[in-house]
């Protein structure tokens, strides 16, 4: 690099922040072995990120998403808001098209699983600070997926029970398939967290118990045909 970015500098200033100490400081320690990088701060949640952000100017803040206080959504999109010269790199567990397609969206130009080893990350933010994009190559694989998928056959516009939503709907009908969240997860690209909350929701709207219950329900309503035999 040349110029005054951070390679005219010798090196790459980063502020690591994620809610989890161990893992923060692990990161932390990792970063620290790492030529050419130097940690100048950590955070416990998104508020101490962008706060951070704004007091040391890092070049990277390399962000965690699920935290108290201010997620790692709304903590990217404030720093991209208010200090355009910091990029943002996602280091997460999930990598669903939940966490995913907001991060991105808020402005964040890397995203990396935190299965990712030393050598990942430093290309990811070498990545992103020569204006690419740094993401994991499963990153990379879910995005192409999502632009090359053939477009959804548009259904014909139906209200549905008790004010379920159309994902609701989906969710229930995958339910009386006798799928477990997990597949449930996966047929949808959506976390197990966001399955079970559209479960919670579904037993609220509709006064179902369990899921044998559910499933009667989804039948009833026409949301899936019961097997044949």
């Amino acid at each position: 690099m040349t110029g005054s970015g951070p390679g005219a500098r010798g090196t790459i200033r980063v502020v690591v922040a994620d809610d989890q100490s161990v893992v923060r400081e692990g990161i932390v320690m990792l970063l620290g072995l790492l030529p050419g990088i130097e940690v100048v701060g950590s955070a416990r949640d998104g508020e101490e990120a962008v706060a951070l952000t704004a007091e040391l100017a890092p070049d990277i803040v390399l962000m965690d998403l699920r935290m108290p206080r201010c997620d790692g959504v709304e903590a990217t999109r404030r720093i991209r808001a208010g200090h355009p010269g910091t990029e943002v790199v996602i280091l997460t567990t999930y990598a669903d098209d939940d966490s995913l397609f907001p991060a991105l969206q808020a402005g964040a130009r890397g995203y990396l699983t935190k299965d990712a080893g030393g050598e990942e990350i430093v290309k990811s933010i070498e990545d992103v600070l020569a204006g690419q994009a740094g993401l994991a190559p499963a990153v990379q694989r879910r995005l192409l997926e999502r632009v090359t998928a053939p477009p959804p056959v548009p259904a014909a516009p139906a209200e549905l029970p008790d004010g379920l939503t159309v994902r609701e709907g989906e969710v229930l009908g995958l339910v009386a398939e006798g799928m477990s969240n997990p597949e449930i997860s996966r047929a949808l690209h959506i976390s197990t967290a966001t399955v079970k909350t559209h479960i919670n929701n579904i037993f609220g709207k509709t006064g179902v118990r369990d899921r044998v219950q559910a499933m009667r329900y989804a039948y009833l309503h026409g949301l899936a045909q019961p097997p044949r035999g």
